[in-house]
């Protein structure tokens, strides 16, 4: 098949003579690549030595070879029956330099702009420029940055490389300006604010950051308020949505937080099943659920835990307890049953020190309970 590259352009494309008819490809000629492979860019051409091609045709090549992403400009035209290519790369990124951020960590930004495909080496998008800056302030509006400003530079080099350069301003942190709980009935909305690290603060409280916005401090917030519920039986309670609107000056922040609380439960029963290699007496005194009670999600976590614990001191490291709330609807009750999988009983074969460089570690050893060859104990 005779294919053929042809010396890189220096500069820009030069036009070459426009397709005037129908042709049969004698020979296909590519000017212009300079990192990508001639093999790569034939692999994206959908026509071959041997074939009819048209005007119509020089479309298809020309978008096939921009949607790969590889080059800022393509040309197709025709010398004789020879098809000519030109292309022009997109330059490569030499490095990326970013300036200005204090908040957020380089590496994370680094990390967010590999993510769409800006990183040192990559071939340099224009949009994906625009997607940088999406993508940083994304980053920045988590953290309730919602001042950041966010300006880009590119600076030719030679080989047809680049050097970006981010410069941030990020501004003052956006200011809680109030926090409001729509949906509950059961709960005054000042009882539940107060479960909530995110609040305003008066001009007094200078020293405080509860005023100042986070997605990370949202989430913990939210997940307060359905531990608040689900130890106060609300077994079905649910945040509907979260909505944060900014002012327009981008200074401060109102938060809206959307509930269910749904019904309230009583615990009917307490059950335990699974291989249960410890007694009942052992397991009752355990259980930390009171029966009759409404329902407690702590109480079922801490009895969770204090059974895998127990079977831990007596050799069952991968010891699994699973509750299982059965919901009876009608009478607005649960039982819970506690499966118990011990797993195999586990013994210790090699106990290790490290850092003692002044003291023998046969010191240690005589001050340990846990001892090689015995069962493991958790404690």
């Amino acid at each position: 098949m005779a294919r053929r590259l042809m010396a890189p352009l220096a500069g820009l494309l030069f036009l070459v003579p426009a397709l005037a008819h129908a042709f049969v490809i004698s020979d296909i000629k590519v000017e212009g690549l300079r990192t990508v492979t001639p093999s790569t860019l034939f692999t994206y051409v959908p026509y071959k030595v041997g074939e009819n091609f048209t005007a119509q045709d020089s479309t298809q090549v020309i978008d096939s070879l921009y949607k790969t992403g590889f080059f800022s400009n393509v040309n197709v035209g025709q010398v004789g029956n020879v098809l000519m290519i030109q292309v022009q790369e997109r330059p490569t990124i030499s490095a990326i330099e970013v300036k200005g951020n204090k908040k957020v960590e380089t590496e994370k930004l680094q990390k967010a702009l590999k993510d769409i495909g800006l990183s040192q080496g990559h071939l340099l998008d224009p949009q994906a420029l625009d997607k940088m800056k999406t993508e940083l302030q994304r980053v920045y509006y988590s953290l309730g940055q919602y001042g950041v400003q966010i300006e880009t530079s590119v600076k030719p080099l030679d080989d047809n490389r680049v050097f970006v350069l981010i410069d941030i301003y990020e501004g003052k942190p956006a200011s809680i300006r109030q926090v409001r709980i729509v949906g509950n009935h059961d709960f005054s909305e000042s009882q539940l604010l107060g479960e909530l690290s995110m609040h305003p603060t008066s001009w007094w409280e200078f020293w405080s950051s509860a005023d100042q916005y986070s997605k990370e401090k949202m989430s913990a917030d939210l997940e307060s308020l359905r531990a608040f519920y689900l130890n106060r039986g609300y077994l079905k309670f649910a945040v509907d949505s979260s909505q944060v609107t900014i002012t327009p000056d981008r200074k401060q922040i109102d938060v809206v937080i959307n509930i269910s609380e749904g019904p309230r439960y009583k615990v009917s029963d307490v059950r335990f099943s699974g291989n249960l290699l410890l007694d009942k007496a052992t397991l009752e005194q355990l259980d930390q659920v009171k029966k009759d009670a409404y329902f407690n999600r702590k109480e079922i976590i801490d009895t969770s835990d204090a059974i895998s614990k127990r079977l831990g001191n007596d050799g069952y490291a991968l010891a699994r307890v699973q509750p299982m709330p059965k919901i009876d609807e009608e009478n607005k009750t649960v039982a819970v049953d506690f499966n118990i999988q011990p797993g195999e009983r586990v013994t210790v074969r090699h106990v290790e020190f490290t850092g003692n460089f002044n003291t023998n570690e046969d010191v240690y050893r005589r001050e340990m309970r846990q001892m090689e060859g015995s069962w493991y104990a958790a404690d």
